[in-house]
Order: C-alpha cells, then structure tokens, then sequence
C-alpha cells in the first residue's frame, strides 16, 4: 500500500504504476482522512496494489512512492 499526499499524485501513481511495472490489475484508491479533519485537503490517498506474485519490491515500491512526496506501508 502506498500512502500518497493527494488525488492527483494518487491517480498519476497509479497510471504510472502499471507502464512501469507491468501491472495489470488497477490498483484500488482509497481517501484517508486524517482523524478529525473534514477538509478534503487533510486527506492523504491510499494506493492499494494487489502483488500475490511478490514481483514487486519493497525497496522499488519506496522509490516509486517517494516520486510523489508519498511512502509504502505494510498492511
């Protein structure tokens, strides 16, 4: 899962996540508003991509999130 600052970086990853690594399956986007924040700028966006194969590693999957000022974390 990768953690991303806004929609827009949310969506380019994820268009971008597939020409670079082969993906077929979109990945899955998610809000995740901060605790007590009703403000649509307080949410950050999730990128969940489904690897039941492993051929994605954790160390490319850091590089490509910090792309876009985002970051992976293990679900």
């Amino acid at each position: 899962m990768l953690v991303l600052p806004d929609r827009d970086a949310a969506e380019e990853a994820a268009e971008e996540l597939g020409a670079r690594f082969g993906q077929h399956e979109e990945p899955q986007l998610v809000r995740d508003a901060l605790a007590g924040e009703d403000d649509a700028e307080d949410a950050q966006w999730l990128l969940v991509i489904e690897d039941p194969d492993g051929r994605l590693s954790a160390a490319d999957l850091d590089a490509f999130a910090a792309e876009w000022d985002g970051w992976r974390e293990e679900p």
